[in-house]
């Protein structure tokens, strides 16, 4: 395989995922108290250590439906299978998903259109679109980039259709490819956000963009641990991937922090485990991590089609 980071990316959001699955609803204090050094099992699940969740399996389902190139109806299918059928899950069942998506795949097996069958109020934005929107960050050599952040607006609009999931969306899905294209990450998170602005700065956008504004002023890094949530809403999503990856020099440490963020602990680590993944690379993720995961092989295979078809 020649582009590691497909791989790289792919397994960086399952270990992240796997790593969270555990202690998933923990308190912030119970992980200070308790901080999670090691990939572990049998938590709030009850699940074998290297177990992936929803976050895993829905970026697995478009990864590979994107293997055949942009086609909604064919995500669409692969999110239905999951849920109804524990298609791409880690160990053939489906464990933990939010209610904004399975509203929304419920509304997809009946036929409703993908572009019409997410949730558009305003408590729809659950973190939901974002932990699985990595896949198409590797599209990025194949299609302007207008084009690919308006890919990303309705795959997100899938199960979330509210602007703030699609904004949130997109700026990860800009510093994602600008660590694809081999910046630092501090520099990949400025110039991410820089390309960003250019199109969030109509006014369809206006009236959300104040919510990201911590973000894009370019110093969410600097802010203490106190001021990063870590619950399931889509904004605090992003703001702690983002800082977790920006304080942290390895993909362990950046994991890591995420887990012991407390909360939403798997979709935290997930989204931050993507970024981390392509930056640091397979190599430094940790051996004993991949080892135990579920599906590791059918993973590096899925990640060579994907390679093969954007790489």
């Amino acid at each position: 395989m020649k582009n590691l980071k497909i791989l790289s990316g792919l397994i960086g959001v399952c270990v992240g995922d796997a790593l969270g699955v555990p202690v998933e609803f923990s308190s912030r204090e119970k992980r200070r108290k308790k901080p999670v050094t090691e990939m572990t099992g049998y938590g709030t699940y009850r699940q074998p250590p290297g177990t992936w969740s929803d976050d895993a399996s829905l970026t697995l389902c478009l990864a590979e439906a994107l293997c055949e190139g942009f086609n909604l109806e064919a995500i669409a299918r692969n999110f239905v299978r999951w849920y109804y059928e524990d298609y791409w899950t880690a160990r053939g069942e489906v464990f933990d998903v939010g209610g904004t998506t399975s509203q929304a795949i419920f509304r997809l097996r009946e036929g409703v259109p993908p572009t019409k069958a997410g949730g558009m109020g305003e408590f729809d934005n659950g973190n939901g679109s974002l932990m699985r929107i990595l896949p198409l960050a590797f599209c990025y050599k194949t299609v302007d980039f207008p084009e690919l952040i308006q890919r990303v607006h309705y795959c997100s609009s899938m199960t979330h259709a509210h602007l703030r999931s699609q904004i949130a969306c997109g700026i990860y899905i800009s510093i994602a490819i600008c660590l694809l294209e081999g910046l630092e990450p501090k520099v990949a998170y400025i110039e991410g956000i820089k390309r960003i602005k250019v199109i969030y700065s109509t006014p369809k956008y206006a009236s959300e963009m104040h919510l990201f504004s911590r973000i894009l002023e370019g110093e969410i890094d600097s802010f203490p641990m106190k001021e990063i949530s870590s619950d399931t809403y889509v904004l605090h999503s992003l703001e702690a991937a983002l800082w977790c990856f920006l304080n942290a020099s390895s993909y362990a440490e950046a994991v890591l922090k995420a887990v012991n963020l407390g909360g939403d602990t798997d979709t935290t680590a997930a989204i931050t485990g993507g970024l981390a993944g392509i930056y640091y690379g397979i190599d430094n993720i940790p051996s004993d991590w991949i080892e135990v995961l579920a599906r590791k092989d059918d993973i590096a295979d899925l990640a060579e089609r994907l390679e093969a078809a954007y790489g």
